[in-house]
């Protein structure tokens, strides 16, 4: 701020939340408080460097975590989620999405500047934060709890209700992850996009997964993508690897008889793009020409087909 004031922004319809969150702020030396109205005036007019960015983890149609991912790299602020006193299990997937931490409402002054220390956010007026982007928590030790038993309450979380495969926010991980991984060691990866038109009953969408879970092996990432359409990513796989599966799951759909909501058989729409591959550079790349490949065969009613 040109006043030498950095600002807490708090993205929430709650007026107790915000009423805390004002009354917390103020108490603060060097520090203002703002209300942006949605995460739409947050990407145009990013938050400076230094200031702090506080999510309400209960906002209406909104899945809080997913918005965590869409903002990393986007600001070069700290991130909380607000969350309830009783949720034990939003830190470690607040981390995990991008955010910096959580916060427990109502929120109080020494709360808030709690973790403003911990994060090397001091209370001293035009003191530059500089945010850097880091990697997200690795699944692997944060879905463990001190036994070494995997925590299943998290793994939850982390799933999409509905299939029972993974979520949006976990599949945006995996697909960075299993990139670098395949990069690094020269091994191959198939990223596969696969889906139909309309819409379908949950029970289509639960037999529909069994058969993905069906056709796929235990090291394969399944997740859904959007309302009718999932990504895979499989790694140690061609693709003619990838094509053996996604006919197999097209000749079981059909098989089962599945039907959307308006009693039409489903037309299973494949997409199939690998790595390496010239074209393939960066993670964006190996999405991008499946979601390509997948649209063409969308358009010709279904089937499958490979990026060349």
């Amino acid at each position: 701020m040109g006043d030498g004031l950095r600002t807490v922004r708090v993205v929430t319809a709650d007026e107790s939340l915000l009423a805390s969150a004002r009354a917390a702020v103020s108490a603060l030396d060097g520090w203002e408080f703002a209300n942006p109205q949605d995460l739409e005036e947050l990407r145009a007019k990013p938050p400076a460097p230094g200031d702090v960015l506080l999510l309400d983890g209960g906002m209406a149609h909104t899945n809080v975590y997913e918005a965590c991912r869409a903002l990393t790299g986007r600001t070069r602020c700290r991130t909380f989620v607000v969350v309830d006193r009783r949720n034990d299990l939003a830190g470690p997937i607040a981390q995990f999405c991008g955010a910096t931490g959580t916060l427990k409402r109502p929120l109080t002054a020494g709360d808030l500047r709690a973790v403003m220390e911990a994060s090397g956010l001091r209370e001293q007026p035009g003191q530059d934060h500089r945010g850097e982007e880091r990697e997200p928590v690795l699944p692997e030790a944060m879905l463990r709890d001190l036994d070494g038993e995997v925590n299943s309450r998290l793994i939850s979380a982390l799933v999409d209700p509905e299939t029972d495969l993974f979520n949006y926010a976990f599949l945006n991980y995996k697909l960075e992850e299993e990139f670098k991984r395949a990069k690094r060691f020269g091994q191959p990866l198939a990223c596969v996009m696969l889906g139909f038109e309309g819409e379908a009953s949950e029970q289509v969408l639960r037999e529909l997964s069994g058969i993905f879970l069906q056709t796929s092996r235990d090291t394969d990432i399944l997740g859904r993508f959007d309302l009718n359409s999932f990504l895979f990513l499989l790694p140690h796989t061609g693709p003619g690897g990838a094509e053996v599966m996604a006919h197999r799951v097209e000749t079981l759909a059909q098989e089962a008889g599945l039907r959307d909501l308006v009693g039409d058989p489903l037309q299973i729409a494949v997409g199939i793009s690998s790595h390496p591959h010239p074209e393939v550079a960066k993670r964006e790349d190996l999405y991008s020409r499946a979601r390509a490949a997948f649209l063409a065969a969308r358009q010709e009613g279904g089937g499958v087909v490979t990026s060349a």
